[in-house]
C-alpha cells in the first residue's frame, strides 16, 4: 500500500478510538437505564444489564412530573434559539454589509463579550432581574439571551460570503433592506442558521445555572434542574436518573440528525474570512 493509504488508515483508525471514547459513556447510560440500581452499585460491573427493566423509566415518570418539565424546556430552547438566529442574523448582516463609523469597534466590543466568562456577569445579570421584578418569571430567562456574540460572529462571518452585487441589483429593482434581508440574504444563511440551532438548542437545553438561580416555582422548572429529584440526601436513585437522562437527550439527538449535513456546511462557510 502506499503511503497516503496507510495515513488514511491511522487516521481513520484515530477518529474510530475517539468516537468510540466519545460514544461508549452514552452506551453505558442507556445500558444501565434498564438496570436496578443494586446492579448499577455492585462492584461487578458488566455493560448489558441481567435482567433487563422498563421499570426505571415508569418511576422517571411517575417520580415526578417528567412531561411537564420536558415541555418546559422544549419550549425555553426553541424560543430562545428562534430569537438568537433572527437577531444574530439581522446584526451579522449589519455589520458585515453597512459601512458606518464606528463599525469595527462595535464589532471589537461584541467579540469582547466573549472573552468574559459568564460566572462573572451572573452577579450583575440577577441584581438586574430582582430589580426589574422578573424572579421567577421566563422572560427573565429569554431577555439575556437576546443577542449572543457566538452567534454574530456566526452570521457575519457567513454573510461575507452573499454577493455584494446581488444586494446591489435587489435595492436598483426597488427593494426595500427588510426585503432584501429577509427574502435574499437569509435564505443564503441557511448553513449558518443550521449550524446555530444546534449550538444554541444544545446551550439552552443543558442550561442550569442560571434557570436555577431564575426559577422558583416547581410548575415552570426546567428539566436540566428537576433531574436533581433523583438525588436524595443519603442516597441517589442512579437507575431513575440514567433513564430520565436518556430521555432528555432525544431532543439533542434528533436536532442534530436533522441538521447534520447543514451544519457541517455551516461550519466550513463561517470561515470565510470577512
Amino acid at each position: 500500500m502506499s503511503k497516503e493509504q496507510w495515513k488514511s488508515i491511522g487516521l481513520n483508525a484515530v477518529l474510530l478510538v475517539f468516537s468510540a471514547v466519545t460514544i461508549l459513556p452514552f452506551l453505558w447510560m442507556l445500558a444501565s437505564s434498564f438496570k436496578t440500581n443494586a446492579e448499577i452499585s455492585a462492584l461487578a460491573q458488566r455493560f448489558l444489564p441481567r435482567n433487563p427493566t422498563w421499570q426505571n423509566y415508569e418511576n422517571a415518570l411517575n417520580k415526578m412530573s417528567f412531561l411537564r418539565y420536558f415541555v418546559n424546556s422544549l419550549s425555553y430552547a426553541l424560543v430562545i434559539s428562534l430569537i438568537t438566529i433572527y437577531t444574530s442574523a439581522i446584526a451579522g448582516f449589519v455589520l458585515c454589509k453597512y459601512r458606518f463609523r464606528g463599525r469595527e469597534l462595535v464589532f471589537g466590543m461584541i467579540l469582547s463579550t466573549m472573552m468574559v466568562p459568564g460566572v462573572v456577569t451572573i452577579i450583575p445579570r440577577y441584581s438586574m432581574m430582582q430589580a426589574l421584578g422578573w424572579l421567577n418569571q421566563f422572560q427573565a430567562l429569554i431577555v439575556p439571551s437576546l443577542f449572543t456574540s457566538f452567534g454574530i460572529f456566526m452570521m457575519r462571518q457567513s454573510c461575507a460570503a452573499v454577493p455584494d452585487e446581488v444586494l446591489e441589483a435587489a435595492r436598483i429593482d426597488g427593494a426595500n433592506e427588510f426585503y432584501i434581508f429577509h427574502r435574499i440574504v437569509f435564505p443564503m444563511l441557511r448553513n449558518a442558521v443550521a449550524s446555530m440551532a444546534i449550538f444554541q438548542f444544545l446551550w439552552a437545553w443543558e442550561d442550569y445555572l442560571w434557570p436555577y438561580l431564575m426559577i422558583r416555582s416547581e410548575s415552570k422548572q426546567l428539566l436540566s434542574i428537576a433531574l436533581n429529584m433523583f438525588s436524595g440526601r443519603f442516597s441517589t436513585d442512579y437507575a431513575g436518573l440514567f433513564a430520565a437522562t436518556s430521555i432528555a437527550i432525544i431532543p439533542v439527538v434528533l436536532c442534530y440528525l436533522v441538521f447534520q449535513k447543514r451544519f457541517i456546511e455551516g461550519i466550513a462557510s463561517s470561515a470565510v474570512k470577512g
